[in-house]
């Protein structure tokens, strides 16, 4: 993502686009998978933690970001697809490598609807499928492992 698209996508959610911010955003975006906020700091190394994490929490209440578990003990986060704010219709699958440890988005796998009890409201739903992915599956049947 390019600042001027970076700036534009800010200034659509309400956010004010300050150079931390579009570096933020644009580290976010060329990692290309959920990341989590350790990664994040790895990955900008010289921005100071708490900004990041004040940052990816305006990100948050913006919609500009969404945050969800994986499983893996820490918060992953991934830019929000479309215009408008995240709702549940939004939310997609997400599979955990348990081999490798890494968060995939299952974008075209919706999270299947959940019924609830009259008089609950559902605001988000965690949905994550755990297991090999791709390349680990092929490693451990190239090594003879039973994968299934």
């Amino acid at each position: 993502m390019s600042y001027t698209d970076s700036e534009t996508l800010l200034h659509h959610k309400g956010v004010r686009p300050t150079a931390i911010r579009l570096l933020i955003l644009d580290a976010i975006a060329a990692m290309q998978r959920p990341v989590s906020l350790l990664e994040l700091e790895a990955k900008l190394g010289t921005v100071d933690r708490s900004t990041i994490f004040r940052t990816v929490t305006l990100f948050l209440a913006h919609d500009v970001l969404h945050g969800f578990e994986d499983g893996s003990g820490s918060l992953k986060y991934e830019l929000c697809d479309g215009d408008d704010a995240h709702t549940v219709d939004d939310m997609h699958t997400h599979f955990f490598c348990e081999a490798c440890h890494r968060t995939f988005c299952m974008k075209t796998t919706h999270v299947p609807q959940v019924a609830l009890p009259e008089g609950f409201v559902q605001h988000s739903i965690n949905y994550v499928v755990k297991g090999l992915c791709a390349d680990c599956r092929r490693r451990a049947e190239r090594r003879g492992e039973d994968v299934g």
